[in-house]
């Protein structure tokens, strides 16, 4: 079949973004050439706000084919929205013993298309998913239980700059290499020594991205396209309630291979039956040499145990702790705090969760400050951001499982309550279970309390926990990120001295640090092309979103020589 798609056509297309991007990275300087805002999607193909509703609702009840994905056995899918409709989409279920091999035949004109070729047809698919930003959006939405507007940013435009930040990462890394020398090695009065060397970037197989309930596509694009850019197939294993974004994601890459020439079985969808759990299964077969893991600690460090065939990269859980010492902006870091616990109702793996603060109080440009004045102002902070429904909706989404509910009921009977969480009614979304979030006052000294703010309580919980004094939050901070890993660390102070300490246990135990964040930059919250999330370093993440490390062992360089 000729290609409709031709090697210079998507070249003369997609050139300059990926020049863009790979000066981006190079900078670590703002760009993205995603729309954030709604409206800005409608023309040049792109679906508008309408337009992408429709084809969101089109999707409700039916069979989301996948251009005749090998091996189906079955239809399978039973995925209920957080905010209470049932999706009824099914999905196509595979036979492994037949996907898995039709997806390795069409690798070998994937290796040989080289590396800009393939970085050109992944920025093809980007931009048509990024043209189809509005039904992501609504598909987002309904699985993951984010609000609109967040599931609309950090599920479209956020979510394809990850894409294609790994996309420049890959296509940097393989480049590094030349594809051919000549050698030659003098050899006195002899004739020199003379060879052809070439020097080839091949896969290492398939790759299996195993997605999340929370962040369908901002976590699961990095692995997909780190892997497909560096010429490995991709079977895209969804969490079984967050299917149909990943599933789109599947569907369009099909397209998009096969209008270029190549075989669309390069990219598959492995849905699952209810209760199956196959991504054990997928992880251990012998075809999987690529695995990109986000979700619970424990099925991480599963696979970073037994998966001994694949290169395994995950993005696990940590304890994310915020240092308060002192302030220039009272007011500013009480509302940067309150968002911070607020956004998606705190089910982000870098929302903070421990608020260290020395029990003889802090200093502000307000002046003199208790530990239980700081607690109760963010209390009231938190009350005063989500005292209004609609805005609160809009900002915590729908709680995204039973378990996340549970955890917060819980939570109250760990300590004193500063802040007790509430029911919101949403009145689009009868069904949506939304809560504020709950804030609990420990003691750093009692070892009673340790159990909880040195567990993760994933969900909308934080702990205000006391300490002797900024030393020992220092060290207390140095033991959790060391112990139970950190996605983000924040810290408040005026004093150059304890600015240095907490950068000092940062550096040293690898964790990612912001300072002093009063305005609208959240600690939970990075940028594609500037900011790591992550760093690989610590036990939250064995890999970083995204650096050299998270494509370069997804290919290997093998070398010919020929005798000049």
């Amino acid at each position: 079949m000729a290609a409709e798609l031709t090697a210079p056509e998507l070249i003369a297309k997609h050139r300059p973004t990926l020049d863009q991007a790979l000066e981006a990275i190079r900078t670590r300087a703002y760009w993205s050439p995603h729309p954030e805002h709604p409206k800005a999607y409608g023309e040049n193909g792109s679906l508008d706000a309408a337009a992408g509703k429709a084809a969101f609702d089109a999707l409700l009840g039916n069979r989301l084919d996948l251009a005749d994905q090998p091996g189906i056995d079955d239809w399978v899918g039973d995925e209920v929205s957080p905010y209470g409709i049932e999706l009824g989409v099914t999905y196509p279920h595979a036979d492994l013993d037949v996907l898995l091999p039709a997806m390795r035949a069409g690798q070998r004109a994937w290796r040989d298309a080289g590396p800009e070729l393939r970085a050109m047809v992944c920025l093809e698919i980007l931009k048509r998913i990024s043209d189809r930003t509005h039904q992501f959006a609504h598909a987002v939405m309904h699985t993951s239980g984010q609000a609109f507007m967040m599931a609309f940013q950090a599920g479209g435009p956020h979510a394809q700059d990850r894409g294609l930040e790994a996309v420049a990462y890959a296509y940097a890394e393989q480049i590094r290499t030349p594809q051919s020398t000549e050698w030659s090695k003098p050899q006195g009065k002899r004739d020199p020594l003379a060879l052809a060397k070439t020097f080839t970037s091949v896969p290492r197989g398939i790759g299996l991205v195993i997605g999340c309930n929370t962040f369908p596509t901002w976590n699961g694009y990095p692995g997909l396209f780190a892997s497909l850019a560096t010429g490995n197939a991709v079977l895209v294993k969804p969490h079984p309630r967050a299917v149909l974004p990943l599933a789109l994601t599947v569907r369009i890459a099909r397209d998009v291979l096969a209008e270029a020439g190549f075989d669309a079985n390069l990219v598959a969808l492995a849905a699952e039956r209810s209760g199956e759990g196959i991504a054990k299964t997928l992880a251990l077969r012998p075809e999987i040499k690529i695995i990109d893991y986000t979700g619970s600690t424990a099925f991480g460090d599963w696979l970073e145990d037994n998966a001994r065939q694949a290169q395994v990269y995950t993005e696990k859980a940590g304890v994310n702790t915020v240092v308060v010492h002192s302030t220039d902006d009272y007011k500013g870091m009480l509302s940067n705090l309150a968002f911070s616990l607020s956004l998606y109702s705190g089910q982000m793996c870098t929302t903070p969760q421990n608020l260290l603060i020395p029990r003889d109080g802090i200093t502000t440009d307000q002046g003199p400050k208790s530990f239980d004045e700081v607690t109760a102002d963010l209390a009231r902070a938190v009350e005063g951001l989500l005292g209004d429904d609609a805005r609160a909706n809009a900002l915590l989404g729908a709680i995204v499982n039973p378990d996340v509910k549970a955890r917060l009921e819980a939570a109250a009977g760990l300590g004193e309550v500063a802040l007790a969480s509430r029911e919101v009614a949403n009145p689009e979304f009868p069904g949506a279970v939304v809560r504020t979030p709950v804030i609990v006052k420990l003691d750093g000294a009692k070892p009673d309390d340790e159990a909880a703010y040195m567990s993760e309580c994933f969900g909308p919980v934080s702990f205000v926990v006391a300490v002797d004094s900024v030393t020992d939050a220092a060290e207390l901070l140095r033991r959790t990120v060391r112990e139970k890993g950190a996605m983000t660390v924040g810290a408040y102070t005026t004093d150059a001295g304890v600015e240095e300490a907490i950068q000092e246990v940062c550096l040293e135990e690898s964790a990612q640090l912001s300072f002093n964040l009063t305005g609208g930059v959240y600690v939970n919250q990075t940028a594609a092309f500037s900011d790591f999330h992550g760093s690989g370093g610590n036990p939250a993440a064995n890999a970083a979103l995204t650096d050299g490390a998270f494509v370069a062992n997804r290919f290997r360089v093998v070398e010919v020589r020929r005798q000049a």
